[in-house]
């Protein structure tokens, strides 16, 4: 019987492969140095590990780009162990009877690099100090900086990736591409636009930072074997940085019920939604709450658009609430809020209901706020009112929402902030972005690797906030992580975005449109492979 991934034990004991860790972990710069300092401490020679990476890509580009497309490979080679990597492609490609050139501006380089760069000339491979040599080439291979560039790129090498990118010619990156700060994302200057890039061993923090992700083009994870018990020593001191695998989101999901249940064990939802003026957001809420499978849904709405709820959500109990002046709600009229497994409070509500958000905050149950919940609460001393909070609180603001919530912490480097806001707010925060980041008070981030620009629609987020209080309604007693349940809501909408882009294209992708696909997405043959 397989273990299941699931499992109440720290990460790395449910860990037992090379290639799970990595598709998993994601590091910091220092992490990667360190992870292999032990691997080089333990005996594996750097230059065996270079020949074996090497070769790797250089059968991976071979079947990006055969012989029969164009055999004119550029190659970009630095004066570091990535450089020495893109000497040793030239080589390999060069014996596979590619027609191999290659840019090496630097005089002083290491030791391993300067060694293949020697072998590779004497094999009669071409090796300029000038950019321009690779005018007539098909595509080009990126090896000038590798991971752990700090210092901004100035002067000719600048001037060389600026034409490199003019030229427009298919390029493919060795672990980054060249400019690229590996932790932050951030521009050093100036970048490489890749075509393809190869992450080396595990992924790296930069790869699922925004500002980042339009310089790696298409990314992979080449993985080389790295020892789960290296990986451990290093990162076993705190919660490490983790890719929602699909693996690990499948066994969250409730895709097969008991044979025996009923609808109050399948979990009972709370939405408190809408207002006259956005009437559409608790229509879209609660439909992200239906595909959700929830047994019971109730959506709290004012008086005023209790049948129009009633006609799109007919199996849902709508309560009609007073309502001000202006069509927002002005209480509740329910009397005990913990008959509820969870609570979702936000979309559509104006920023008027601000009595509503402080009784909700004294519910003992899992409480999501989200849209206008954020921004009554950002105007209420937030951090304080929350870290006050005894029970469960998720957070789902987009970029604007943290900014007002948290406006003392710096949100360039997103996985930095996210983290620190659930540390001083003690909720999950989960932010949303091209690469949504999912931060528990202990220190536990997840990623959701992967998500469609076809998301960037109004609406889209009303959808997950229903969808994720569903799923955390449902398994309220199931003693499963409720940051890892946040988080794989969040990649299930991700996946039904996609799906649905795949299918209607990326603009036909409107929030009702993205409820039709959130149950289709989860069939075994529409799961798209997700390393």
């Amino acid at each position: 019987m397989s273990q299941d991934p699931l499992q109440n034990e720290p990460l790395f004991a449910t860990l037992r492969q090379s290639s799970e860790t990595a598709a998993r972990v994601v590091v910091s710069a220092e992490q990667m140095r360190e992870i292999e300092g032990r691997m080089f401490a333990a005996g594996m020679p750097v230059a065996a590990l270079m020949e074996k990476v090497a070769g790797s890509i250089a059968r991976e580009i071979m079947s990006l780009y055969p012989k029969s497309r164009g055999d004119r490979a550029g190659i970009l080679a630095g004066p570091g162990h990535n450089g020495g990597d893109a000497f040793v492609v030239a080589r390999e490609l060069f014996l596979q009877g590619y027609d191999i050139s290659i840019y090496a501006p630097f005089d002083r380089c290491k030791e391993l690099t300067v060694s293949h760069a020697k072998y590779a000339i004497s094999l009669g491979i071409p090796c300029h100090t000038r950019v321009e040599s690779l005018s007539d080439r098909h595509f080009l291979i990126d090896g000038l900086f590798g991971f752990g560039l700090t210092r901004e790129i100035t002067g000719e090498v600048a001037r060389s990736l600026h034409w490199l990118n003019e030229t427009n010619k298919p390029i493919i990156s060795i672990d980054l591409p060249s400019g690229i700060h590996t932790d932050t994302g951030e521009v050093l200057g100036t970048a490489i636009r890749a075509t393809h890039t190869f992450c080396l061993g595990l992924w790296k923090l930069a790869f699922f930072q925004d500002r980042a992700l339009e310089y790696f083009g298409k990314a992979s994870l080449l993985e080389f074997g790295i020892p789960v018990a290296d990986v451990k020593a290093i990162l076993s001191e705190n919660p490490p940085i983790q890719r929602l695998a699909k693996a690990v989101a499948l066994a969250v999901l409730p895709r097969k019920r008991p044979l025996v249940t009923h609808k109050y064990k399948q979990g009972h939802l709370l939405l408190v939604c809408g207002s006259r003026r956005y009437a559409g957001g608790a229509i879209l809420t609660g439909l992200g709450a239906r595909a959700s499978g929830a047994g019971m849904l109730s959506i709290a709405v004012p008086e005023s658009l209790r049948l129009l709820l009633v006609s799109h959500l007919p199996e849902a109990l709508i309560i009609g609430c007073p309502e001000t002046e202006t069509g927002a709600i002005a209480d509740l009229p329910l009397e005990d809020l913990t008959a509820f497994d969870a609570i979702a409070c936000g979309p559509g509500l104006t920023r008027e209901p601000k009595s509503l958000i402080e009784r909700v905050l004294q519910v003992p149950k899992p409480l999501i706020l989200d849209a206008d919940g954020l921004n009554i609460i950002a105007g209420m001393e937030a951090i304080s009112l929350l870290s006050q909070r005894d029970f469960p609180t998720i957070l789902t603001p987009h970029l604007g929402e943290f900014k007002r919530l948290f406006p003392d912490i710096p949100a360039e480097n997103f996985l930095v902030a996210v983290g620190e806001a659930a540390k001083q707010s003690g909720a999950i925060v989960l932010l949303k972005g091209s690469r949504t980041a999912i931060a528990s008070p202990d220190g536990t981030i997840w990623i959701v690797p992967e998500s469609t620009p076809a998301l960037a629609r109004g609406g889209s987020g009303d959808v997950l906030t229903g969808l994720m209080g569903g799923l955390i309604a449902g398994l309220a007693s199931s003693g499963k992580p409720l940051e890892l349940v946040t988080a794989t809501a969040a990649w299930w909408h991700a996946r039904g975005g996609i799906l649905a882009a795949k299918e209607r294209t990326e603009l036909g992708v409107d929030a009702f449109t993205l409820t039709q696909f959130l149950s289709q997405c989860l069939l075994e043959d529409e799961l798209i492979v997700d390393s």
